[in-house]
């Protein structure tokens, strides 16, 4: 059975999404029509100004949407948490996951493979034997499609690789950034976030230049439960930057 390995790509975004986050903006507050709001330009000093007054509905007009492929199902309970956002994921039901059909590839956690090549080849001898359980389920069940597979699968583990895409927008993507950037995140959604956030900031540096959890631009919210490595996010979060071209 193969590990597998997180990837993300950004499939698509709203055109031009600074300059309709401005449009929606300006409408509010002038008397231009339409035509003439379409001839606004970008301004990361308006963005800036409006995250800074509270008004954070026309940022909800930009949107985007992600390809995520070699996360497991564990991720996946935590981030369909984020219920402003769409998900279409790869169904255990209609997908087998039997060796017949490929085996099931899987996620080993960090921690695990830091205790060294024992503890991982245990961790893949588990894997197989929840392959050969939900092999002879299919079985007894009569191999009988997503008949089978739908209750086959209760035997799969947490560590059972999934794929996704998922679509936010922008607004729900800040407060994802702020929740799942932090350190105090679990490990695997804290990696695809900073993937994620590396992939809008490209798109739209000014929206998401200051996009992350709140030690980046000030103080940590965490108090007590604060990881005290404020530096390192805010190095990891300035990399990012310079990768866009912005200092």
């Amino acid at each position: 059975m193969p590990k597998t390995k997180l990837k993300t790509v950004l499939l698509a975004a709203t055109p031009n999404p600074e300059q309709i986050v401005s449009m929606g903006a300006k409408l509010c507050y002038s008397k231009a029509d339409i035509a003439g709001l379409e001839k606004t330009a970008k301004s990361p000093e308006f963005i800036e100004r409006l995250t800074q007054m509270g008004h954070l509905s026309p940022i909800e007009h930009a949107s985007f949407s992600f390809g995520i492929e070699g996360v497991s199902r564990a991720l996946l309970a935590q981030i369909t948490r984020h219920r402003i956002a769409s998900f279409s994921v790869q169904s255990q039901r209609y997908v087998n996951q039997s060796a017949k059909k490929g085996e099931f590839s899987y996620v080993i956690p960090p921690s695990i493979e830091a205790l060294g090549q024992a503890a991982v080849h245990k961790f893949e001898e588990q894997m197989r034997t929840m392959q050969e359980w939900y092999d002879e389920w299919v079985a007894v069940l009569g191999n009988a499609g997503e008949k089978s597979n739908e209750d086959a699968r209760f035997v799969l583990p947490n560590a059972c690789e999934t794929k996704m895409i998922v679509t936010m927008n922008a607004r729900e993507l800040l407060h994802f950034f702020a929740l799942r950037c932090c350190n105090r995140a679990q490990w695997e959604i804290r990696e695809l976030a900073w993937q994620m956030l590396a992939l809008v900031m490209e798109k739209a540096p000014d929206l998401f230049g200051k996009a992350g959890p709140s030690c980046i631009c000030g103080a940590c919210s965490e108090g007590k439960m604060c990881c005290g490595r404020a530096d390192e996010v805010r190095a990891r979060h300035r990399k990012l930057m310079e990768g866009c071209g912005h200092e």
